[in-house]
């Protein structure tokens, strides 16, 4: 090296520096998880065994949704699009596994109001069968309320009870629960006794599958479809969701499986806590039924 020149290094990264880039990437990592993350849905397709499965009913398409959360961070724009995915999609049976609403929403939208706007979204369904169940905020906000809302526009709601999908003669058996995590659900009139045809049952807590398989009638049940959990929300790589809600932490998402019994646990559309995603889309659900 000439004498005289000293060998140039890398400029150090000052503590101003480092603090204002974190906080881009951070602010950069909000508007993502907020403003982009929380719109992408994710159609994911599922297909189903099932256990002397009528030959009517293979290939049967079920849509699920859940989780929907009107309106505190879910605007009734993102719903209608939700629906229209839906549409698009033709399904034969569509099942909404609860929380239409948000219990202690932030939002200056009254509760009241949310529950019929979001059933009067959720009526443009085009599906000739749509059931759904109640969820933990759904309660909270006020059960009558939400069920109020959804029946005005003809959107039936399974509490504790079961009715049959018929195609001809043949059928099988979808059964909705109260919710778990607020109320008791009564099994033994939700899950009929002697099932003529295989059984769906709609609860909206994912961990209540422990009760379900351990209950006399539990090994009637060929797929249990849940939600609550949002997948966690917001993932972080290699670790994993930072907060998940009672009774959606053993069982966080995707599918599962307990001797017989099926257990699918949809993410959701909508948000809690935070309008955030990450790692966690919105989820749409196409169960499509095949002889096991």
């Amino acid at each position: 090296m000439p004498v005289g020149l000293r060998e140039s290094s890398p400029p150090a990264i000052t503590r101003r520096k480092f603090i204002l880039g974190s906080g881009l990437t951070a602010a950069g990592l909000a508007v993502y998880a907020g403003a982009i993350a929380r719109h992408e849905i994710d159609l994911v397709e599922n297909p189903v065994p099932i256990r002397n499965l009528p030959s009517v009913f293979d290939g049967f398409r079920i849509v699920q949704i859940s989780d929907i959360h009107l309106d505190e961070f879910t605007e009734p724009f993102f719903l209608e699009h939700v629906v229209k995915r839906v549409n698009r999609l033709a399904p034969d049976l569509v099942l909404v596994t609860g929380d239409f609403v948000t219990r202690g929403s932030l939002t200056f939208i009254s509760s009241h109001h949310a529950a019929y706007r979001c059933a009067e979204i959720l009526s443009t369904l085009q599906c000739p069968q749509v059931y759904t169940i109640l969820g933990n905020h759904d309660v909270g906000v006020g059960a009558p309320l939400v069920i109020g809302a959804l029946r005005s526009f003809k959107i039936p709601v399974l509490v504790n009870e079961h009715i049959p999908i018929e195609r001809g003669s043949s059928r099988f058996w979808l059964c909705g629960s109260d919710d778990a995590g607020t109320r008791r659900p009564d099994l033994d009139l939700t899950i009929p006794e002697n099932p003529d045809g295989p059984l769906i049952l709609m609860i909206h807590e994912p961990d209540y599958a422990d009760h379900v398989v351990k209950h006399p009638r539990g090994n009637l049940v060929d797929l249990m479809l849940s939600g609550h959990s949002h997948g966690g929300q917001v993932r972080v790589p290699f670790y994993g969701p930072l907060i998940l809600p009672p009774m959606g932490q053993k069982y966080v998402m995707g599918r599962f499986q307990f001797g017989n019994m099926q257990l699918y646990v949809n993410r959701g559309i909508g948000t809690v806590g935070l309008p955030f995603r990450f790692d966690c889309a919105p989820e749409l659900t196409i169960h499509t039924l095949r002889p096991a």
